[in-house]
């Protein structure tokens, strides 16, 4: 098995299981939270399950979707489905506006009618669970986002980030409103509100960013030149063009040769440089045109006549 498909398997195999432990984590908060709704009846808790029933939402979302953009390349889509998995990212940004704007509205009516919380003890320790069990899927999410810089993944992890600071939100309202400071409750849902309504600008230019093409990052574009130039057999390149779709790069670049290698002797230099970016940049499909020397030269000459 070659490294890009060992490398995609790998892939696969983190974001799916992230995927998975995202919903089976959110359907337990949801139960919970709710329970914790009707025992206290406060606004913050409410926001709470509201915002995990979204969150469960989004995660089933994310498996259907990544169902789909890990499908290998068909007949219809020779480059792959990796560009559904921005549009996944659109989408959860989309369920964490509407969780924020769900607390936003949350909020300003508790702050329009305060009322004292109910059986706080109740909210209190349903809300320690949830911080704990919030706390394991993040780690998880960000291991997992290391090993596959996943948009999806990324997106869901915001949305867990997120549920953090809006359950010690919650901790620190349940306690305030027991008569030390009835506005604690609708003030921590709106900050969390705020909150995320910027977490999910974030997310929404990262997509943005991979469906329309954008450059790879610097770093990795130095790689690739590196790698070029370093090869004893290469004169130089040019027209370096690179995107990503998903976890899969495409690069592509004009390969300047010696005028007198045989075609053999070319693309045997060719070959040897896409196998080096593959095993730096995997997975990744790269696409060489190989130019002689002096015709490379001879175009120069002609863009600098044109010029003058």
């Amino acid at each position: 098995m070659n490294t890009g498909v060992e490398e995609a398997g790998k892939y696969a195999f983190w974001v799916r299981l992230a995927a998975v432990a995202s919903t089976g984590t959110a359907i337990l908060l949801v139960i919970i939270k709710l329970y914790a709704w009707f025992a206290t009846d406060a606004s913050a808790m409410l926001a709470s399950a509201t915002d995990s029933m979204l969150d469960l939402f989004a995660s089933m979302m994310n498996i259907i979707i990544l169902r789909f953009a890990l499908a290998p390349a068909d007949k219809e889509h020779k480059f792959g489905h990796g560009k559904a998995e921005s549009l996944a990212g659109l989408v959860q940004a989309a369920f964490v506006l509407g969780s924020a704007l769900l607390l936003l509205f949350n909020g300003v009516g508790r702050l329009l009618n305060p009322q004292p919380v109910l059986n706080a003890g109740i909210g209190i320790w349903v809300t320690l669970i949830t911080i704990a069990l919030t706390l394991l899927l993040v780690a998880f999410q960000h291991y997992v986002i290391r090993l596959t810089r996943s948009v999806v993944i990324s997106a869901d992890a915001l949305h867990y980030k997120s549920d953090l600071l809006l359950n010690l939100g919650v901790l620190a309202a349940l306690f305030l409103s027991q008569g030390i400071w009835l506005l604690a409750d609708g003030l921590f849902t709106i900050g969390v509100g705020c909150y995320l309504m910027w977490g999910a600008g974030k997310i929404i230019w990262i997509s943005i960013h991979h469906l329309m093409d954008h450059e790879l990052e610097d770093e990795e574009l130095d790689k690739i030149k590196a790698i070029v130039l370093n090869h004893k057999g290469a004169l130089g390149m040019h027209e370096l063009r690179t995107r990503q779709a998903g976890n899969k790069r495409f690069i592509q670049f004009h390969l300047e040769l010696d005028d007198d290698l045989s075609l053999l002797q070319a693309h045997g230099i060719g070959e040897e440089i896409e196998t080096e970016i593959k095993k730096a940049l995997s997975p990744c499909e790269v696409f060489i045109h190989h130019d002689p020397s002096s015709v490379v030269r001879a175009e120069l000459a002609g863009e600098e006549a044109n010029i003058d």
